[in-house]
Formats: C-alpha cells, sequence, structure tokens
C-alpha cells in the first residue's frame, strides 16, 4: 500500500515570517493525517524551517544543481540541501525545462545526484496543449521517465516520486479529469514497469499536479493509480492546502 503524499511547491513566494506562520500552522492542522506532507519552499526559508522542527510537515527545495561544488554562481547542490533538513526536491518542472530550458539530460544527472546524498526526487513529467492536442501525451512522459531515471538502481527507485503535470493545467485553472489524468500515470507506471520490473514500479509513488484544489483533489485521490498531488497556489493558503489535504 503506496502512502499518499501531498507536496505544496510554493515556487517565489514567502518570505521568512510568512513561511514558518504557514509551517507552523499547517503542522497544527495535520497532525493527524495519514498522508505525507512536504512543502518545498525558496531557498531562502529552508533553513528557517528546519529549525521549527516541525511534527508533521516535510520540507523539500524546488530546484538543485547536480555538481557538489564549485564555480556555479547561484546554483545550489544537494548537500547543501540535505545539510538545511531538506528531505525532498522537486526536479524537471516544466517552468524549469520551459523558462530554464532544462533538458531531460541535465534532470538526470539532478536525479541521480539528489538519490546519491540522500534526497527523494520529485521529478516532474507532462505534456504542453499542442502536444496534447496531436495525441503525444503519452509519447512525452514515457519519454521524459525514461530519460529522467536513466541510470537509477531499482534499489533506489522507491525513493523517487514521480509527479504528471500536463504544462497546460498548471496555473490556468484547467485541470486533467480524474480518468485523463489515471491513465497517463498509469502509462507511467507501465514504464516504471518495463524499466525496473512490475513489482518494484508497484511502489513508487505518483502524483498529479496542475490546478489542484479542495474542491478537485477527490476526483484524483479516487483513481487507483494516483498516490498523491503537487499542489501550486493552493498550497499557499493553508485552510486550501489542509482542505486537500484532508480530502
Amino acid at each position: 500500500m503506496r502512502t499518499p503524499i501531498i507536496a505544496g511547491n510554493w515556487k517565489m513566494h514567502k518570505n521568512v515570517g510568512e513561511a514558518i506562520e504557514l509551517a507552523r500552522k499547517l503542522d497544527e492542522l495535520v497532525l493527524e493525517s495519514s498522508v505525507e506532507v512536504v512543502i518545498c519552499a525558496p531557498f531562502t526559508c529552508l533553513s528557517s524551517l528546519n529549525a521549527l522542527g516541525l511534527s508533521k510537515v516535510k520540507i523539500g527545495a524546488q530546484n538543485m544543481y547536480f555538481a557538489d561544488q564549485g564555480a556555479y554562481t547561484g546554483e545550489v547542490s544537494a548537500a547543501m540541501l540535505e545539510d538545511v533538513g531538506c528531505e525532498y526536491v522537486i526536479l524537471g518542472h516544466s517552468e524549469r525545462r520551459e523558462i530554464f530550458k532544462e533538458d531531460d539530460e541535465l534532470i538526470n544527472k539532478k536525479v541521480l545526484k539528489a538519490l546519491e546524498v540522500g534526497l527523494r526526487p520529485i521529478l516532474c513529467v507532462g505534456e504542453t496543449l499542442a502536444q496534447r492536442k496531436a495525441g503525444e501525451t503519452e509519447n512525452i512522459v514515457v519519454a521524459q521517465t525514461t530519460k529522467g531515471l536513466a541510470g537509477v538502481n531499482p534499489e533506489q527507485i522507491d525513493q523517487v516520486v514521480i509527479a504528471y503535470e500536463p504544462i497546460w493545467a498548471i496555473g490556468t485553472g484547467e485541470t486533467s479529469n480524474g480518468n485523463d489524468a489515471n491513465q497517463v500515470i498509469g502509462s507511467i507506471r507501465q514504464t516504471l514497469s518495463k524499466l525496473f520490473g512490475p513489482e518494484l514500479a508497484q511502489k513508487v509513488r505518483i502524483q498529479y499536479g496542475g490546478s489542484v484544489k479542495p474542491g478537485n483533489i477527490t476526483e484524483f485521490m479516487d483513481q487507483p493509480e494516483i498516490d498523491g498531488a503537487l499542489v501550486g497556489g493552493a498550497s499557499l493558503n493553508v485552510e486550501d492546502f489542509v482542505g486537500i489535504i484532508k480530502y
């Protein structure tokens, strides 16, 4: 039985004081939840959040670089994230792919380094609206999954979380419906089965992301292949985020 995981991606929002206030309230309100809860905050907030000693909520980052150290101005290493208490890191988010032109090869290097250090990567995959209209959704997510996980050892794969985020649904108010999302995530799990075997594929948690709200989370969590959600805007409001966690 896979433990559901709900992760909030705060993106470029929240100063340190705001982050602390939200995290404290969230931790109190979800203590009895059986769902694994993660907040992926800006780099500037991570150390302060870790210092809170949260009981239920785990801390994640939104990105990292694959090198251990060096002349990489503006970058943060996996070891640095582990040092400030991160357990998770989002990799390959569509905004990193689209705005910052990150490709599958770079994202794969980050996945491998995260696992090496002991971080759990949340690997994001998803198609654009044009790709969806062209009927390329399955080909895109299968390719991104396969390339993103190249070189991952079978004994590591259960440390990986995959987030299916159709790009056309991120921050737009548009969402995939539960059945469609479940079908795509089923294709991702079939890909994992080919890469790592059916038994290990069943251990990997796969989230849905894309305009997830308290009002639609149940539609996705009722699907057999969907194990949680990667939540954007709704995770910035504690009442909304708790409503999603307590679906």
